[in-house]
């Protein structure tokens, strides 16, 4: 049954970010404490946390520190050390464990681990050298997209391939990017935590996935508790813009057929890695009505943001609901909504609008100390009588024009 978390006690989080914020902002209306640990002074979970801990996310010394500070302890983002969380979770009360972080910080490893549960994935090919490249072509055919397997997020660490002509080139290219680094996030895989123990080895630098004939993107995120209890949240149709998320669109425009589909899907993950709080699951519609799912990420998730204000439970509230081990929430749908992000480019015209937004929309900022281009630095969520309505309001404020 695992033990419980009540109110009054001190939840730790792993990263300072906006989705810590978030979880914080939800957890202290519950009544909760939070302490944070993040290497940017002032960042914006420590804004609104009770301590904020500065140090580096490999830090064991600090997140020991942190360890003695509260009662559980989550992380906000994946791209910690695994083995912090591995250190947290031998001293500490750490639900979400390391296994599940450690999976997902790899594509080979989380794609392995989904195709060996019988979960349908995107067509990949492990890749660490050029005949792996090549022999992922002729495997996968052409076009195919080269990605590092550790790292990178809105389209960064990512090449395609058009031809046999681009594989030397691409590869130079992308063995350059890796070789630049400092190598710490490829040593996450190889630790000898006794959690890992017996993992088969998947750790090669870069994964080759074939290019979908894509119809549309989905992702749906899911809470599940010690208990076993499990909610799925509704589905989000998602578009991006230059490898970035821009609308989350709910409910998904596809058949309700598609929309079970995906929530049985995303219900399967969370099962088969034994999930305990969230994990957000991205998958492809095929123009020929595949699913695929892309990509997960174990913690809340951009697409997940409308539940803040269109849901009974938002997405940050079921998450300290189920690492707490308290019941979950209702995760109805209360409209029709669409979400928008406000990168940096957008702020300024954002803040100006918040003097003549709508009464259906709702402004989130992040309290980030620097605006920069493509940078999130907060969202717009716009409830409507439909998806459609809520799209031409958001179109009529003119923010995000090209």
């Amino acid at each position: 049954m695992g033990r419980v978390i009540l109110p009054g006690s001190t939840i730790g989080i792993l990263g300072g970010g906006q989705l810590g914020r978030m979880i914080a902002l939800e957890g202290r209306r519950m009544g909760y404490r939070f302490v944070t640990l993040d290497p940017t002074p002032d960042c914006p979970c420590a804004q609104v946390s009770d301590r904020q801990i500065v140090a580096a996310y490999d830090d064991v010394a600090a997140a020991e520190e942190l360890a003695r500070s509260c009662d559980v302890i989550t992380y906000e983002f994946e791209n910690v050390s695994h083995e912090v969380a591995a250190t947290l979770a031998q001293q500490a009360y750490v639900p979400q464990g390391s296994r599940l972080l450690w999976t997902t910080q790899h594509r080979v490893r989380e794609k392995s681990t989904l195709a060996a549960a019988g979960v349908d994935v995107t067509p990949f090919h492990p890749v660490e050298s050029l005949a792996d490249l090549e022999a992922a072509a002729a495997t996968l055919g052409l076009p195919l997209v080269l990605k590092t397997s550790t790292g990178g997020y809105d389209g960064k660490g990512q090449w395609r391939i058009d031809s046999r002509d681009d594989l030397t080139r691409v590869w130079r290219e992308a063995s350059g990017v890796v070789q630049a680094t400092s190598g710490a996030e490829l040593e996450f895989a190889q630790s000898s935590s006794s959690e890992l123990a017996g993992q088969p080895e998947w750790d090669v630098p870069f994964i080759a996935e074939a290019w979908v004939n894509l119809e549309c993107e989905l992702s749906a995120v899911v809470a599940r508790s010690p208990q076993g209890e499990v909610r799925v949240f509704p589905v989000a149709e998602n578009e991006h813009k230059n490898h970035i998320l821009h609308l989350s669109i709910v409910p998904a425009r596809v058949s309700e057929e598609l929309r079970v589909k995906a929530e049985s899907v995303a219900l399967r993950v969370a099962e088969a890695l034994d999930v305990i709080g969230l994990v957000a699951v991205e998958m492809f519609v095929t123009k020929d009505g595949q699913l695929y799912v892309n990509e997960l990420a174990p913690r809340p998730h951009n697409s997940g943001h409308y539940t803040y204000d269109a849901c009974a439970t938002s997405q940050f509230e079921q998450h300290v609901r189920a690492i707490c081990n308290l019941p979950l929430g209702d995760v109805t749908l209360w409209s029709p909504v669409v979400m928008v992000n406000v990168l940096g480019q957008h702020l300024e015209a954002a803040v100006e609008a918040a003097g003549y937004l709508p009464p259906n929309a709702k402004l989130h900022l992040y309290g980030k100390a620097k605006a920069a281009v493509n940078r999130k630095m907060g969202h717009l969520t716009v409830l409507g009588s439909s998806v459609d309505a809520a799209l031409q309001q958001i179109e009529a404020l003119g923010i995000w024009s090209e």
